[in-house]
């Protein structure tokens, strides 16, 4: 068993949780085959810390699954949009925390 972290990535937790549901429990090769022709920011990502995970076990991709993969939220990071009549209007800019784990396959 290895794992992978990245943390403060500005990405939305909601978004990057969507891909972590596709390839959770899959084959570590299949998975990075499959983000790899993904559209979204997320499968990059993620895709980069699978790789890592692997790479941390020393193992191949083809003998590690994926056991979990968890989408933590971080912190908020908070700005001003100037808006009419001298107004200003929040722009909420979300981090995530992401955790990989890959186990040797049976």
């Amino acid at each position: 068993m290895s794992t992978a972290k990245l943390r403060f990535i500005r990405l939305s937790p909601l978004k990057a949780r969507l891909v972590a549901k596709e390839i959770q429990g899959m084959n570590a090769e299949l998975a990075l085959a499959k983000m790899e022709f993904m559209p979204n920011k997320a499968a990059k990502i993620i895709a980069k810390v699978v790789a890592s995970a692997v790479a941390n076990g020393g193992y191949d991709a083809n003998e590690v699954v994926i056991s979990s993969v968890r989408i933590d939220k971080g912190p908020v990071l908070k700005r001003f949009k100037a808006r009419a009549r001298g107004m200003g209007t929040r722009i909420i800019k979300p981090t995530s925390h992401i955790f990989v784990e890959v186990t040797k396959e049976q």
